[in-house]
């Protein structure tokens, strides 16, 4: 054999396994690509589904805060409430007490009650209470 004929030899078989290299390269490349497409499908299909996710979270967190809101203004409101039960008591043991006075003061002028006997020396000072009518 020639050396020219080596040389081609050799060349042809280089060529050959470039050849095979660059089509197993481009098929590696092409099947990546489809690869990718199919994530991107999936990825595609997903999204609407994500996005529904994240309106019933916005939608549950919406209502959340209203719900808060309203927590806020019944809580404000029982505040409101509870100091006005306040006055009311207040008001209701002021009248309880002027009651009992006037119920003691009954007694002590009443010469029937057994509790006047003991008390008409010192109402004597005062001048009897009369109805305004």
């Amino acid at each position: 054999m020639s050396t020219t004929i080596v040389i081609v030899i050799v060349v042809i078989a280089v060529v050959v396994v470039l050849l095979a290299a660059w089509l197993l390269m481009r098929q590696r490349r092409e099947h990546l690509r489809v690869e990718a497409a199919g994530i991107r499908n999936r990825a595609a299909e997903r999204e609407f589904e994500v996005g529904e996710q994240q309106a019933r979270a916005e939608e549950v967190a919406a209502r959340s805060r209203a719900a808060k809101a309203e927590g806020e203004v019944k809580a404000a409101q029982a505040a409101q409430l509870a100091q006005q039960a306040q006055v009311h008591r207040s008001e209701a043991a002021d009248s309880r007490t002027e009651l009992d006075k006037e119920w003691e003061r009954a007694n002590k002028v009443d010469p029937d009650s057994k509790s006047s006997e003991t008390h008409q020396v010192a109402d004597q000072e005062q001048p009897p209470h009369r109805p305004s009518h």
